[in-house]
C-alpha cells in the first residue's frame, strides 16, 4: 500500500491510503462481503426513480459527505491482520508516504502521521461504544411493517465506521513503531500546490479546537499567495479545481471524492469560523459603544 499526506489547508491534511497488494488467498473477508454487498445495494436504490429507496439514497449520501474526511482517510488504511503484520515484517519494501515537499518538511511528516493516527482514537471509541447502546433501542424498528430498520441499519454502519477509522490508525501508528515507512516527496504534487495561484478562503483564526501545527512554517518561502497568508489563522491550500488535477495527475480516480469531500468540509468550517469572528467582532463593537454612552 502507499499513504498520501495532501494539505487541505496550512493547518488540515487529508490522509488517503492507496492499496497496491491483491489478497494473498482467494477468500475474501467478512468485511470486504459486507462492503461489497451494501455498495450493490446502494448503487441499485440511486437507480430508482422514486420510492423510499430513492429518498434513503438522497438523505443518506448528504449525511455521508458530513463524515468528517479524517475518519474517511483512516478508513482507507487496512485492518492491521496478523497475516498483514507479518508480510509487512517480512518484506523487502517499506511503505511509501507521498507529500509534497514544498508544503510539509521531511521531519515533519512522521508527526503529521502520528498526530492523524492519534488524535481522533478517543472519539471514535467513545462513539462506538454509543452505537453499541443505541443499536438494541432502535431494534424494535423492526416491528413496524413496510417501514425498513433505517435507525438500526445506520447505527451497525457508523459503528463499523469508527472500528475502521481506529484500526487504520493503529496500523499507521504500528508502521511507525517499527520504522516500516520510506518517505517519497512527490514533485507531481508540488506543481499542483504551485499551479494553485488565486487567493483562497482564509480565517484569522484556526477552525479545529485542537491548534493543530501550521504545515507552512512562518519561515518557509511560500509556494503560492495561499500559503503566505494568516501566519495566526488558517488559509485553503487547495480548489476543488486543484484537487481534480490532483486527481489525474496522481492518476488515482478513486481519490477525486475523497479530496472533494475534504476541500468542501474545510471550506465550510472557514466559512463558520469567519462567521463566528465576525459576530464576535460586532458584539465587542456594540459593548464599546454602550460604555462610551454611559
Amino acid at each position: 500500500m502507499r499513504l498520501y499526506l495532501l494539505p487541505i489547508s496550512t493547518r488540515r491534511t487529508l490522509l488517503y491510503c492507496q492499496r497496491l497488494d491483491a489478497p494473498t488467498s482467494g477468500k475474501s473477508t467478512w468485511s470486504d462481503w459486507l462492503q461489497a454487498k451494501a455498495a450493490r445495494t446502494w448503487s441499485g436504490w440511486e437507480k430508482k426513480e422514486s420510492g423510499w429507496q430513492k429518498q434513503v439514497v438522497i438523505y443518506g449520501n448528504q449525511a455521508l459527505r458530513r463524515i468528517p474526511y479524517e475518519e474517511w482517510g483512516l478508513k482507507s488504511v487496512p485492518p492491521l491482520s496478523q497475516r498483514r503484520m507479518q508480510v509487512e515484517l517480512k518484506g523487502n519494501e517499506k511503505v511509501e508516504v507521498v507529500y509534497p515537499n514544498t508544503l510539509l518538511a521531511l521531519d515533519r511528516v512522521p508527526r503529521l502521521l502520528h498526530s492523524l493516527a492519534t488524535e481522533r482514537q478517543a472519539l471514535h471509541k467513545r462513539r462506538l461504544i454509543w452505537c453499541f447502546v443505541g443499536m438494541p433501542i432502535s431494534a424494535p424498528v423492526a416491528l413496524i411493517p413496510i417501514v425498513p430498520n433505517i435507525p438500526f441499519f445506520y447505527l451497525v454502519y457508523r459503528a463499523w465506521s469508527h472500528w475502521r477509522a481506529l484500526s487504520g490508525g493503529k496500523h499507521i501508528q504500528f508502521l511507525l513503531d517499527k520504522n516500516l515507512l520510506a518517505m517519497a516527496p512527490s514533485p507531481v504534487l508540488d506543481e499542483v500546490y504551485a499551479q494553485q495561484q488565486e487567493r483562497l478562503p482564509s480565517t484569522p483564526e484556526p477552525t479545529t479546537t485542537d491548534a493543530n501545527e501550521k504545515i507552512v512554517s512562518d519561515s518557509d518561502p511560500p509556494i503560492s499567495p495561499n500559503s503566505a497568508q494568516n501566519s495566526d489563522g488558517e488559509t485553503m491550500l487547495l480548489s476543488q479545481a486543484n484537487g481534480k488535477l490532483m486527481t489525474q495527475a496522481l492518476d488515482l480516480p478513486q481519490l477525486e471524492v475523497e479530496l472533494e469531500r475534504a476541500i468542501w468540509q474545510v471550506e465550510t468550517a472557514i466559512k463558520k469560523r469567519n462567521a463566528e469572528v465576525a459576530a464576535k467582532a460586532a458584539q465587542q463593537t456594540t459593548s464599546d459603544d454602550g460604555k462610551k454612552s454611559q
